[in-house]
């Protein structure tokens, strides 16, 4: 009897998680990927140039947003 219980209790909640976010839902897949722009990596393509730019600098812009930083340090 108390498996049963719990189970429904489980039910509820996931039933009550799903109802609260379900407008965060369909905001996040009505907009899709046109609402953001990517640039291609270096400083050719920047809107503001920085001064110096180093190859350490290139690696870094060439790697982002990869979680591993690049090897050329």
């Amino acid at each position: 009897m108390g498996l049963i219980k719990l189970a429904a209790a489980g039910a509820i909640g996931y039933a009550l998680y799903k109802y609260a976010n379900r407008d965060g839902q369909q905001a996040a897949t009505a907009g899709g990927s046109e609402n953001y722009s990517v640039r291609d990596a270096g400083p050719e393509n920047m809107t503001h140039k920085p001064p110096r730019w180093s190859k350490t600098d290139e690696a870094i812009d060439e790697s982002f947003p990869a979680s591993d930083p690049p090897s050329t340090y």
